[in-house]
């Protein structure tokens, strides 16, 4: 006859419990808005802009254009030859491996259709101006890829179609204490300019990282920035939370960009509202 001992410890053997990866994971993410136009978290929003701003590409000469596309619409460039205004000169190279999806009036482009239009003889970019900026719609060119901030800050809020500055709020809501700013979140100026938010860079939260595509110092292509946040304010920029923006309680708190992303970013000290 088995001892009583013995008998335990078969049972105990007989009720092992799971192993701690076959046991089922609580979810903690919280959704966002079911009305809202998409769903997405922060985590997914920061990776999105960043690879905006790594995305490797080749263009050729037939990728310039200085002058006016097949439908009269005029185009320049922001390839190295672009010097006009001087102080915003273009930057990419052709022949050459570029990073970064560069910044057309209007654009929309995600990195797939972006690379399939500039193998098609797109041209690369178009770059804003004042004249531009008075047409509208009208001086899209659909014969240019690349994105612009609002079609940059719509693809990181994996928006179904462009929300322009004037048409994002009407999909946010508004962040009265800027404290309360998280990693997805965007500052927004209507008919002006748009930026996504990253993280903070300092401790006391005067200075932010932000993503931004069009404005200084490296115009005309996406990059991570660090500010002042209060300047930015002074400009008009508004914080905004996209109603759809999902969280995380595990991870949501914690800043998605890594030391490396960080040390590479540029520092405007005294920012301004981007494109001109």
């Amino acid at each position: 006859m088995l001892s009583r001992s013995l008998l335990l410890t078969i049972g105990l053997s007989a009720c092992t419990l799971p192993s701690q990866s076959s046991r089922p994971k609580i979810t903690t993410l919280v959704p966002g808005d079911p009305t809202a136009p998409s769903q997405v978290t922060p985590q997914e929003s920061i990776a999105i802009a960043q690879t905006y701003v790594t995305h490797a590409w080749r263009p050729f000469a037939r990728n310039i254009l200085h002058g006016s596309d097949p439908n009269g619409v005029t185009v320049h460039t922001p390839d190295i030859g672009h010097r006009t205004p001087p102080d915003r000169p273009g930057w990419w190279l052709p022949g050459e491996v570029n990073q970064g999806i560069p910044y057309k009036w209007g654009g929309f482009d995600d990195p797939t259709s972006f690379d399939l239009r500039i193998s098609s003889g797109h041209s690369g970019g178009d770059v804003s101006s004042e004249a531009k900026r008075t047409a509208d719609n009208a001086a899209v060119s659909s014969h240019a890829a690349g994105v612009d901030c609002s079609g940059f800050v719509s693809r990181c809020l994996k928006l179904p179609a462009v929300h322009d500055t004037s048409q994002l709020p009407s999909v946010c809501l508004p962040i009265a204490n800027t404290r309360d700013l998280q990693p997805g979140d965007i500052l927004n100026i209507p008919r002006g300019h748009v930026v996504l938010f990253a993280g903070w860079a300092r401790p006391d939260h005067s200075w932010i990282y932000y993503y931004d595509t069009g404005g200084g110092p490296d115009y005309w292509r996406p990059s991570l920035k660090e500010s002042p946040l209060t300047p930015m304010l002074a400009l008009g920029y508004q914080p905004l939370r996209y109603k759809g923006m999902a969280f995380d309680r595990t991870i949501s708190a914690k800043a998605p960009l890594t030391r490396a992303v960080k040390s590479r970013a540029l520092s405007v000290p005294a920012p301004t509202i981007g494109e001109p």
